[in-house]
């Protein structure tokens, strides 16, 4: 069984068991989070299509780590003007061990 969940601006497709990188949640690590954002829930011909969520669906999961990704460089260059910037970013994660999908 899969779902497709709605969280932090954007769907990820997650089935039961999976690791899933998200969008950072201001969440401990080893707790719980329930997803009530349920957007396609079933497997094979059994499958639920939300309007614009599944009606009591919900997934839960366990928070296995808060991290950062690897380093982004950012670098503006003008030629002939002396013009350069230089900017570093690491984008913050939540990764999320899915336990039980409900419909």
């Amino acid at each position: 069984m899969y779902a497709i969940i709605k969280t932090g601006g954007k769907q990820y497709k997650v089935a039961e068991g999976s690791e899933v990188i998200i969008e950072k949640l201001d969440v401990e690590e080893g707790s719980s989070v329930t997803f009530e954002e349920v957007l396609v829930v079933g497997e094979g011909e059994e499958i639920k299509i939300g309007r614009p969520f599944v009606e009591g669906a919900k997934v839960t999961g366990s928070v296995v780590k808060n991290g950062k990704g690897p380093k982004l460089r950012i670098f503006k260059y003008k030629h002939k003007t002396n013009y350069r910037r230089r900017q570093g970013h690491r984008q913050p994660f939540t990764k999320v061990k899915i336990e039980k999908i409900e419909s």
